[in-house]
């Protein structure tokens, strides 16, 4: 077999691997409706968005990063929010990491933010994580579900990885179920950037 077609082998493996962790669908308790774990739902990436006429109440979120420092989203109205489920060992997750890192860097300076909830690893873990994939933005430690809680109606309570995009007014104006393509949130970021700032704040 040549280089090529080895490496062609391998990347149609991990693609197969990817696709093939949940078994089915997710129920409310973690399970497949096969019975099997499941804590992310498959790397399809569907997406939803919402026009502005649309979208719910403004999400009030917070609480303590890995780091004990504390993040609320609510101090962000005026600026786009990306929120995005994940944990350690959800390959989705580790897939579309280095997107979200790159997106955070790319779009500092707009005063766009990513924020990471991470309901299933202890801060070991997760800033293992961080560290892997020089992650430049904060997760909540969501232990017990206050954050996924918030998202209710937004977030399915065991789809991991779940990406939201909030408005500049803090409501949900965007979702994508499982892996989130870079090109894909960038799209939605640069469709609410171009929106008109929340009265006050222009």
């Amino acid at each position: 077999m040549t280089v090529r077609a080895r490496a062609a082998a391998l990347a149609l493996a991990a693609v197969l691997a990817l696709g093939a962790c949940t078994g089915g669908r997710v129920t409310g308790g973690g399970l497949t409706e096969d019975g099997e774990q499941a804590g992310y739902v498959a790397p399809d990436g569907s997406a939803q968005t919402w026009a502005s006429e649309d979208r719910g109440e403004p999400v009030v979120l917070g609480g303590a990063d890995f780091a004990g420092s504390a993040v609320d989203v609510t101090a962000w109205r005026g600026d786009v929010v990306v929120l995005n489920t994940w944990y350690a060992a959800c390959p989705p997750c580790r897939a579309e990491a280095p997107d979200l890192v790159s997106l955070a860097t790319d779009y500092a300076d707009d005063g766009v933010h990513v924020l990471g909830i991470n309901g299933t690893d202890d801060a070991g873990a997760a800033q293992a994580f961080e560290r892997t994939f020089s992650v430049p933005y904060p997760s909540l430690a969501d232990t017990d579900g206050q954050a996924v809680a918030a998202l209710q109606g937004s977030v399915p309570l065991q789809a991991v990885p779940t990406t939201v995009v909030l408005d500049r007014d803090g409501r949900v104006a965007a979702r994508v179920l499982g892996l989130a393509g870079g090109s894909t949130l960038r799209a939605m970021v640069d469709d609410l950037l171009a929106e008109p700032a929340p009265a006050g704040e222009a």
